[in-house]
């Protein structure tokens, strides 16, 4: 009877707006049009148009069409739980970002259930393989090592096969398509090297880690910018470093960071970490900051306010960051098949008393 069926035209309608992604105020089919579509009455394609309507779905405007409103939703259930993979949480911005992930998973009554890879590719793996077991209904991961080939891609089309939603944050692996929340990292590599040509520094250098993807792009904004002022010896004034080393890196390499130093005036560090470890390495060896060399970071840590010489640097958005990843999440969960593109936010520089002014 016609009476039921205007309810699968309903149904129809929501999944056709989510298979082909149709956004806020684009058209949808006409009565006439969905008529010769389902072989039915005008008077069901009027029912049906009208619950989709007191759904908030369509809007109908008299002489012009039927427009889209919003996608057909999913209602969250309850126990309804998240996995949120994260490479590290108790020191750096970690805790602000995953604050921020929690806040927004909270206010929506979903649980969190928390991973730390301490960015090593065979904890990812551990920790996937643990969430995939426990009927998770969402991931947000931070991806460890993600400059290098992973071999964790089966897990990931697995993830993609079980139509688990997954938001990357702060990197994503290049051949992953699942949205990301991040910084522009080439970007803060750019204006924190922009910032030392323009108070007069010829010499920069830099420091960066190879194995992250950030790594990678905040050099290519350090040469971007220095190529544009066509400083033909940029790339060959770096030190890449394994996050794995850190710690010791400074202790392992400390011949090729002293030559470093004596060959420049200025140092990009791939973030505040780094830039910290420089400094408490410049000080052992009796060179003063900015007097003798200046020093930039990124991330606009905590402790790049309160170190000896407090850095400059390039800012992180820290705990907006993990709250526009997990809405994302939550985006792509109650409206699943929709089409999600990356969140990138712009740096802005923060000058403090690590850099001055050099002059021949």
């Amino acid at each position: 009877m016609d009476d039921f069926k205007y309810l699968n035209i309903v149904e129809w309608a929501k999944e056709y707006i989510k298979k082909n992604h149709l956004h806020e105020g684009a058209k949808f089919y006409s009565e006439k049009e969905l008529c010769d579509i389902h072989s039915v009455s005008r008077q069901t394609v009027r029912q049906a148009l009208m619950t989709l309507e007191n759904e908030n779905i369509i809007w109908r405007k008299r002489g012009s069409g039927t427009f889209i409103r919003s996608a057909a939703k999913t209602v969250i259930p309850a126990n309804f739980t998240v996995g949120v993979i994260s490479t590290y949480f108790s020191d750096y911005i970690f805790p602000s970002i995953v604050t921020g992930i929690e806040k927004v998973l909270k206010e929506n009554d979903i649980v969190m259930q928390l991973s730390i890879t301490h960015n090593q590719v065979a904890d990812e793996t551990r920790a996937l393989k643990t969430m995939l077991s426990q009927d998770i209904k969402g991931l947000i991961i931070e991806p460890s090592k993600s400059a290098l080939p992973n071999p964790n891609m089966a897990l990931y089309e697995r993830v993609r096969e079980m139509n688990i939603p997954v938001v990357f944050f702060n990197a994503k692996y290049p051949w992953a398509d699942f949205p990301c929340v991040a910084m522009d990292d080439v970007a803060a590599g750019k204006i924190v090297t922009e910032h030392l040509w323009e108070i007069g520094h010829r010499r920069i250098s830099g420091i960066f880690a190879l194995d992250d993807i950030q790594g990678h792009k905040r050099y290519s904004g350090y040469m971007q910018a220095l190529l544009r002022h066509k400083a033909p010896t940029a790339e060959q004034n770096v030190l890449w470093y394994s996050t794995s080393e850190r710690k010791s890196f400074f202790t392992l390499s400390e011949d090729r960071i002293l030559k470093l130093l004596g060959d420049s005036t200025a140092v990009v560090c791939y973030n505040d970490n780094i830039a910290v470890s420089l400094l408490t390495f410049c000080k052992s060896h009796g060179i003063s900051v900015p007097d003798d060399i200046s020093i930039v970071g990124i991330d606009n840590a905590k402790l790049s306010k309160i170190c000896e010489v407090p850095l400059t640097t390039a800012t992180h958005p820290h705990q907006l960051l993990g709250e526009k990843t997990a809405q994302k999440l939550m985006e792509a969960i109650t409206d699943p098949g929709s089409y999600l593109k990356d969140e990138i936010f712009t740096p802005e520089l923060i000058v403090r008393n690590s850099t001055k002014p050099f002059k021949n």
